[in-house]
C-alpha cells in the first residue's frame, strides 16, 4: 500500500514540476508570466485532440508543448514587443485559454484514451519494491526528472545560465555588456510556454487520459506559487511539487476510508497544504528579497533607460 501510495505521489506532481520549472525559468529571465494556468489547460486539450484524431501519443504530447509556447508568444509580444503590462496580459492569457480549451475541448469530453504507458526496464522493473517504486513509471515522468536537472544545470553551471540571469537581475546592465536582453526573455518565456504545455499533456494525456473543461484545476496557479515560495530555487519547487502530489492522493484515501470530513475541505486540502507549508518555508521576507529577480515584471525595451 505504501508503495501505491508513493508512485501516485509522484504521478500527481509530475505536471507541476514541468510548469513550475517553466516558470521559474520566465522569471529568473525577469519576465512575470502568470498564464500559466492558461497555457497548461490549452497544453491539455490540443494534446488531447491529436492523440484522439491521430492515436500517436508522442505526437500528442508534442503537440501539447508547442501549444503552450504559442500561448507563451501571445504574451510574449505583448509584454516585450508592444511593451503590455505583464500582470494584466498573464491574467488575460488565463481567462482566454479556459475559454478557448472548453470552446474547442467540446466534442471529446465524451472520448477516453488508453493513455501512456509506463516502462518495462529489463530486470529493474521487475525488483522487489524498488522496481516498483523507481522503475515503474512512464516516460514524461522520467523527463520532468531531467527536466530538473537539466534547469538546475542551465541556470547555475553554465554561462547561458549566467547571462539568463543577468538579463532578470539588471537588464539595462546586460543590454549595455552587448547581450540581446529582448531575444533571450522570448526564448524563456516561450520555454516556459512549452513546460507548461507538457505539465497540461500529461494530464490529459498520462495522468487521467480524458477530457474535462477546466481540468487543471487551478495547476497553473500553484505552479505560479511553488516558483516565489520555493525562493526560485529549483530543489523546493521540486520538493514543493512532491508535497502537492502527497496532499492530492491522501484526500483520496481518507475519503475511501469514509472518513466524516466535507469532500469540499478535502478538494482543497492539497492547495492549502502546500501553500502553508511552503509559507512556512519562505517566513524570512529577506530571502524573498534577495532571491528574487530584481527586474521582475518590469517592463523593458532596448531603446528605453
Amino acid at each position: 500500500m505504501l508503495i501505491l501510495i508513493l508512485t501516485a505521489t509522484v504521478a500527481a506532481s509530475i505536471p507541476l514540476v514541468y510548469a513550475a520549472l517553466g516558470e521559474l525559468v520566465v522569471e529568473k529571465s525577469g519576465v512575470l508570466n502568470l498564464g500559466v494556468e492558461g497555457m497548461m489547460v490549452i497544453g491539455a486539450v490540443c494534446a488531447f485532440m491529436v492523440a484522439a484524431e491521430t492515436g500517436l501519443l508522442w505526437l500528442a504530447v508534442l503537440a501539447g508543448a508547442v501549444a503552450g509556447a504559442l500561448m507563451a508568444l501571445i504574451f510574449a509580444v505583448l509584454t516585450l514587443s508592444l511593451m503590455a503590462n505583464q500582470v494584466a496580459s498573464g491574467l488575460a492569457l488565463t481567462i482566454f485559454g479556459v475559454g478557448l480549451s472548453a470552446f474547442i475541448g467540446q466534442a471529446y469530453t465524451s472520448v477516453a484514451l488508453d493513455g501512456l504507458k509506463g516502462l518495462s526496464l529489463p530486470w529493474l522493473s521487475s525488483l522487489p519494491v524498488v522496481g516498483k517504486l523507481l522503475f515503474s513509471y512512464d516516460i514524461l515522468a522520467y523527463g520532468a526528472l531531467l527536466a530538473f536537472f537539466g534547469v538546475s544545470l542551465f541556470l547555475y553551471r553554465s554561462r547561458a545560465g549566467l547571462i539568463l540571469r543577468a538579463v532578470g537581475e539588471s537588464p539595462h546592465s546586460a543590454h549595455a555588456l552587448g547581450y540581446p536582453v529582448i531575444r533571450i526573455r522570448y526564448f524563456a518565456v516561450l520555454f516556459g510556454g512549452a513546460m507548461a504545455g507538457l505539465g497540461g499533456a500529461y494530464l490529459s494525456v498520462v495522468y487521467t487520459p480524458l477530457w474535462a473543461e477546466n481540468m487543471t484545476a487551478g495547476r497553473g496557479w500553484i505552479a505560479l506559487a511553488l516558483v516565489v515560495f520555493a525562493t526560485w530555487r529549483p530543489g523546493r519547487v521540486l520538493l514543493g511539487a512532491l508535497l502537492f502530489g502527497g496532499a492530492t492522493i491522501a484526500q483520496f484515501h481518507v475519503q475511501g476510508l469514509g472518513v466524516e470530513i466535507p469532500s469540499q475541505f478535502l478538494t482543497m486540502l492539497p492547495y492549502l497544504a502546500t501553500i502553508v507549508v511552503l509559507v512556512i518555508i519562505s517566513r524570512d521576507a529577506n530571502v524573498i528579497r534577495l532571491n528574487a529577480p530584481a527586474s521582475l515584471g518590469q517592463v523593458y525595451h532596448d531603446d528605453v533607460h
